[in-house]
């Protein structure tokens, strides 16, 4: 036996695409995990020609499920984010366009059975201990993709998935501030270090002499952007209690401007060495935080809304994305809940294979 099969479902979720395992039809140990994950999507290259990844860090996500054990969760969902060209696998964030695909993925693995025309889906995020809610059209009882349901950045329509997630405040780091501070300065530019859902690290576009609305090209072929970007990122993260993250995606990078499409805000989001070409779920949950909260680098920059629920929609590269947001304004912001709509499909099914000699099976 030369090459190892491991069964997967190939799923678009969100804005986002990736293999999802069966977390038991993967080696336990991270170390070789990590490996099969490389070979798998063919990490080390820049069109990853070797995998199944596609070239950009969006396409090279892994979603791995399993029952859960957890007295709420029906499935647990371990993410890893693998590198396209650098062989690195990184399993602390998390990736809620990924997990938009959890729900569909665990009825086609047989990990949920379907209820109804409408399955809910309680998953536990176990990178960040955050609870989803999500609720999946299944009339028939089988999984259903085509539907009305449109998101920038997605061509088309497909069945809506309605996600709500719980338990995201400092989710990575254990504080919605985690430098204690609404604002912070780091090489002369003011961020609001802020972690919901995703630890990130905000700032105002125009303090970089940006717009705020620069196409992703634009960005991207801005190297000098990045190198700012990434000094401040990096000093932020040490501030966030993170230590050195010059080898983790996260904290992850936004900018924010005035809207100017009739949203609440307009955004940008790193990923953080490349500009995401949309928006992340999780990333807006942050962003849509910050956009509500007093005193941070989003101060001037909206009109500030005051009623929870709020519908805090954020301009984004290729077009909007609506967060609802059920939150209580004390003396400070507190989030209770952030919901979301998106879609997911089915691409492919079967087996990956990857060299015997990374890993030759259970």
């Amino acid at each position: 036996m030369t090459q190892t099969g491991i069964p997967f479902v190939f799923m678009r979720g969100g804005t986002s695409r990736g293999p999802y395992f069966n977390r038991a039809d993967l080696p336990e140990d991270r170390e070789t995990l990590a490996e099969v994950l490389l070979a798998a999507l063919g990490s080390g290259h820049a069109i990853n020609i070797d995998g199944i990844g596609g070239g950009v860090a969006v396409t090279t996500k892994v979603a791995m499920l399993s029952a859960s054990d957890d007295d709420w969760a029906d499935v647990d969902y371990f993410f890893a984010q693998v590198s396209v060209e650098d062989r690195l696998v990184d399993f602390k964030p998390t990736c809620g366009n990924i997990l938009s695909g959890v729900g569909p993925a665990a009825v086609e693995m047989g990990l949920v059975t379907p209820r109804g025309d409408e399955t809910e889906v309680k998953i536990r995020a176990v990178n960040t201990g955050a609870r989803v809610l999500a609720r999946v059209q299944t009339p028939g009882g089988a999984m259903r993709y085509d539907g009305e349901a449109a998101i920038a950045g997605v061509p088309g329509t497909a069945a809506p998935i309605a996600l709500n997630f719980m338990g995201v405040v400092g989710s990575s780091t254990g504080a919605f501030l985690p430098t204690g501070n609404l604002r912070d300065s780091f090489d002369g530019i003011e961020v609001t270090c802020m972690d919901v859902a995703m630890p990130m690290v905000i700032a105002r576009a125009a303090d970089f002499g940006l717009t705020g609305y620069e196409t992703v090209q634009e960005l991207d072929e801005n190297r000098g952007f990045f190198a700012r970007m990434e000094a401040i990122r990096l000093q932020a993260g040490a501030a966030m209690g993170m230590g050195d993250v010059s080898q983790s995606v996260t904290p992850k990078f936004g900018l924010l401007a005035p809207a100017r499409d009739g949203g609440t805000i307009a955004a940008r989001y790193f990923m953080p060495w490349t500009t995401h070409p949309s928006m992340a779920v999780t990333g807006s949950q942050c962003l849509a935080s910050c956009a509500l909260t007093p005193g941070t680098v989003a101060d001037g920059l909206l009109e500030r809304p005051t009623q929870s629920p709020a519908n805090v929609v954020l301009e984004h590269a290729s077009g909007i994305i609506e967060v609802l947001v059920d939150f209580e304004m004390n003396n400070h912001f507190t989030l209770n809940s952030a919901g979301l709509l998106r879609t997911a499909r089915k691409l492919a099914d079967g087996r990956v294979y990857v060299p015997a000699s990374v890993w030759k099976g259970h």
